[in-house]
């Protein structure tokens, strides 16, 4: 006998396709997750620099379609399309003492959406894919909620405003304050905060004890990216990222300025690729730079990654997991990171990355890996048995659906699972 599926209401705050950022690339393989063992609704904004045309939002929603049980209209930010909106959403966060999110995410259109599919079906829980989105937490039926923590967005912001100008500062600091004291309030009323690290976990208990919290870390697509016995090139390093995230554009001006002259001091015939989109004026300076090969956004970045020798990894702001690291890791490649760029991560310094915080010895470590090749191969063999073991997409979400079915009261069923699931769209 086949039973019923419970069914999972999605709320997004960014249509999770094409999967090239590390928001959408965890949410579309939870969907592709869910979608095993759950029929899904999906309701999510889209973001003008992920989705900047009818076309790219068209195809986008065919290809969600495809792991979804339904995909409403994707609706705009509304502060992405005017100003005056943007500028009327701070004052208002600054006037109601609430947090900007809040009101970021006010939205007629996603109201009708949510709306339209709650009055179709009721969800058995919802999955609430980021905290900004809280200001729904009202519209939604009275069963379990689940919100998913790519990271912990008060101390993400603290950490982003420390490097700014004062005005600026003190502003995000006031903001950081109002998500804290909302991580505080709300987070022990859902029924799951769903984070992506032990490190993560911690700080949310820190602020909010009482919440229940699940790590449930970032994982990898281990058999799309595998190693494939192709030859890396010598002295080839690479930075995967989009510089557009302030994170990675932080990393990659560190990289150049601090770190990379240092390592082609020693090793003339390094050459770095950057493997993401940025601003061409940010390209073109980069390009400047000796050994530096801008790539912009690759649609396979496997390729790349089979020919590069060393992974870097010089993030200094930052929450949640590098999804970069176990990308790398998948195709078993050498990584020398930071200390926050892998955070949260089993990385075991020596073993599976090579960790370092100083321009010096972040260049030291990235010309080691270069020119020793037994460490090179100790690293890759690890760093691929981490990924397969522990990060798989697979082997996360089984942890995922299993805490689910707990909340849902239903043990895992073997018959519920084992409904032919639709073609799934394919992970770019």
């Amino acid at each position: 006998m086949t039973l019923a599926r419970p069914r999972v209401l999605v709320l997004a705050q960014s249509l999770p396709y094409p999967p090239h950022s590390g928001v959408a690339n965890r949410t579309f393989n939870v969907l592709r997750q869910l979608r095993i063992a759950y029929d899904v609704d999906l309701v999510a904004f889209y973001r003008m620099n992920h989705h900047p045309d009818p076309a790219a939002r068209v195809a986008a929603r065919s290809a969600l379609e495809r792991i979804a049980t339904d995909v409403a209209e994707p609706t705009p930010i509304p502060s992405e399309h005017s100003t005056l909106r943007k500028v009327w959403d701070h004052v208002r966060s600054l006037v109601t003492g609430r947090a900007y999110t809040y009101y970021e995410y006010q939205s007629g259109a996603f109201a009708e959406g949510l709306h339209t599919v709650l009055r179709a079906r009721t969800p058995d829980l919802v999955h609430l894919d980021s905290l900004d989105l809280h200001g729904w937490l009202p519209d939604l039926p009275r069963v379990p909620i689940a919100c998913t923590h790519h990271n912990i967005e008060s101390l993400l912001l603290r950490r982003y405003a420390n490097g700014l100008a004062v005005p600026l500062r003190q502003y995000l600091r006031l903001q950081a304050d109002r998500l804290e004291q909302l991580e505080r309030e709300v987070c022990p009323q859902l029924a799951l905060n769903v984070m992506a690290s032990d490190v993560d976990a911690r700080s949310l208990q820190a602020l909010a004890p009482r919440a229940a919290t699940l790590v449930v870390p970032n994982g990898t697509d281990a058999d799309y990216f595998q190693p494939n016995g192709g030859t890396s090139v010598a002295g080839r390093v690479s930075f995967v990222g989009p510089t557009y995230s302030f994170p990675n554009r932080d990393a990659v001006e560190y990289l150049l300025r601090d770190i990379w002259p240092r390592v082609r001091a020693e090793e003339r015939a390094a050459a770095l690729h950057l493997i993401g989109r940025g601003a061409a004026a940010d390209e073109k300076r980069y390009a400047a730079e000796p050994g530096v090969t801008p790539l912009g956004h690759l649609p396979d970045i496997r390729p790349t990654l089979t020919s590069t020798r060393c992974c870097v990894v010089p993030i200094r702001i930052g929450g949640g997991t590098r999804l970069k690291i176990l990308d790398a890791w998948a195709m078993g490649k050498a990584v020398v990171s930071t200390s926050i760029g892998c955070e949260g991560l089993d990385a075991v310094d020596g073993e599976n990355i090579l960790v370092r915080d100083t321009p010096e010895t972040f260049a030291e470590a990235v010309v080691t890996v270069l020119r020793d090749e037994r460490l090179r191969s100790r690293l890759e063999q690890s760093a691929r048995r981490t990924a397969t073991e522990t990060y798989s997409w697979n082997v996360v979400g089984r942890r995922l659906r299993s805490a689910y079915d707990e909340l849902l009261g239903c043990a895992p069923d073997a018959d519920r699972a084992s409904v032919a699931s639709p073609s799934e769209a394919p992970c770019p």
